[in-house]
């Protein structure tokens, strides 16, 4: 066979390197893309499945909040946490999320009505081709963000719903969590997770042990004090009125909703799901949070006796609470005794939280300011602990958010009291919301009495 010339064989050899080369290059483009497109649809599927979890917890805190109140009560609970979660949902897409994430500086955001897919996600979806890059690059879809963050909104309101049950107005609740979803919460969070200035110092807080659960404890806390109490709750001759709850099955059913809901609450806040290091971290998290949850229970339990006197079911009923609240700030943490701690700690602080709440007369019909606002403070500095927090921003934050939330959730309350009226009349109150307001019975079968009242 006749041999090429030599002077053919390097203009040949540096052709095929380029080919190769080419071929290479443009291998690791394709594959950089297909990974950013995989890394985008896992983000997304992730938002939108741990927020539809989120969501589910509505339903938690609706068994949890029926199942507390006497029967005459039931309908109208049922009826409040459908109408808080729709509130929330159109607040926050109204002017909420703007005010949370949209242009932050030191304060708040962007003071602007409407919030909707960014142009590039309208152009893909219409069919461009060309703005797949554009969208993909983002790290997941505009919405799917907004969904998930929307829905710890409704979380926030959840918690008033069942402090206030059994006497407070269905409209005037209703404005309360119109201003508390779409301004007094964005606000928090804008100051926090949009980047503002307890950002900027360093607070830490993961799923919101402060920026939800403090927050819907402190607009809790304002409402028991300006409401009041039930009547006949606190007796004249200093005793306080049993008042156990009407379906203790429905209560634990709910805190099981609720524990379900909270992998989606605390995985879901890592915000991505798009390598090996997320799914990693996601495992600790869900892990700390079942263990925090497990601790809350027992050491609830452990101290229902010597604090309340009784072993009380109730009370291990909140502890699980406690303990996910308690780790909610810090649930990202690598050891898992750790969440144990934490966890244990909060359901014991919430066991005393219940025992100080009826001492100064405050009313709480689920005990959610111990659950949510005692342990939501506990578990914010206790990631001084162990999750490298600074005392001192985790302290400040905690204050800031505490006197900011409290002062405007009171004067809005006390607004409220003074011109529509927040509490229902005493004829409501004796036959029940569900006859006085709505004109239906949870359980129709049952015959409703009147109760006589003792009050102070």
């Amino acid at each position: 066979m006749k041999a090429f010339p030599q002077k053919n064989r390097v203009p040949l050899a540096v052709r095929a390197l380029a080919i190769i080369g080419i071929l290479t290059i443009g291998t690791a483009t394709v594959h950089a893309a297909v990974d950013m497109e995989v890394q985008f649809i896992f983000n997304t599927f992730s938002f939108l499945v741990w927020g539809a979890l989120v969501m589910w917890m509505c339903a938690g805190f609706t068994m949890l909040e029926a199942g507390s109140v006497r029967t005459k009560n039931a309908s109208m609970i049922c009826l409040k946490n459908l109408g808080l979660y729709s509130i929330a949902g159109l607040a926050y897409y109204f002017l909420g999320y703007n005010l949370m994430y949209v242009d932050v500086g030191k304060v708040m955001g962007s003071f602007t009505f409407l919030y909707g897919p960014s142009p590039d996600d309208i152009a893909l979806v219409a069919g461009n081709a060309e703005a797949k890059m554009a969208v993909i690059e983002n790290g997941y879809s505009t919405m799917s963000d907004w969904f998930f963050q929307m829905v710890f909104v409704a979380t926030t309101a959840s918690i008033v719903s069942g402090t206030l049950a059994e006497r407070v107005k269905m409209w005037s609740f209703f404005l309360f969590i119109l201003a508390l979803t779409a301004i007094i919460y964005p606000i928090v969070g804008a100051w926090t997770w949009g980047e503002g200035w307890l950002y900027q110092m360093g607070f830490k807080d993961f799923a919101g042990s402060t920026i939800v659960h403090s927050t819907g404890g402190w607009a809790a806390l304002a409402g028991a004090m300006v409401v009041g109490p039930r009547l006949g709750k606190f007796r004249r001759d200093g005793t306080v009125k049993p008042t156990p709850p009407s379906n203790i099955l429905a209560v634990t059913l709910g805190v099981f909703i609720l524990w379900f809901g909270w992998f989606g609450f605390n995985g879901g806040s890592q915000l991505a799901l798009g390598s090996a290091a997320d799914i990693v971290g996601m495992s600790h998290v869900l892990v700390n949070t079942n263990l925090a949850a497990a601790a809350g229970v027992m050491a609830a339990l452990a101290c229902s006796r010597p604090i309340l006197g009784q072993t009380d079911l109730v009370t291990g009923l909140n502890g699980a609470i406690a303990g996910l609240v308690s780790i909610t700030a810090g649930p990202d943490l690598v050891e898992p005794y750790w969440a144990v701690i934490i966890g244990a700690i909060g359901g014991a602080l919430c066991t005393v939280g219940m025992k100080l709440m009826i001492r100064m007369k405050l009313d709480d019909v689920v005990g959610a300011v111990p659950a949510h606002l005692f342990a939501g403070i506990w578990g914010t500095l206790a990631v001084c602990l162990a999750g490298g927090g600074d005392p001192v921003v985790q302290l400040l934050g905690v204050v800031a958010v505490g006197v900011f939330v409290f002062v405007s959730s009171w004067l809005l309350w006390k607004i409220l009291a003074l011109t529509l009226e927040v509490r229902v009349s005493k004829k409501v109150e004796q036959l029940g919301q569900d006859i006085g307001e709505l004109g239906i019975d949870a359980y129709p079968e049952f015959v409703l009495m009147p109760e006589e009242e003792d009050e102070i």
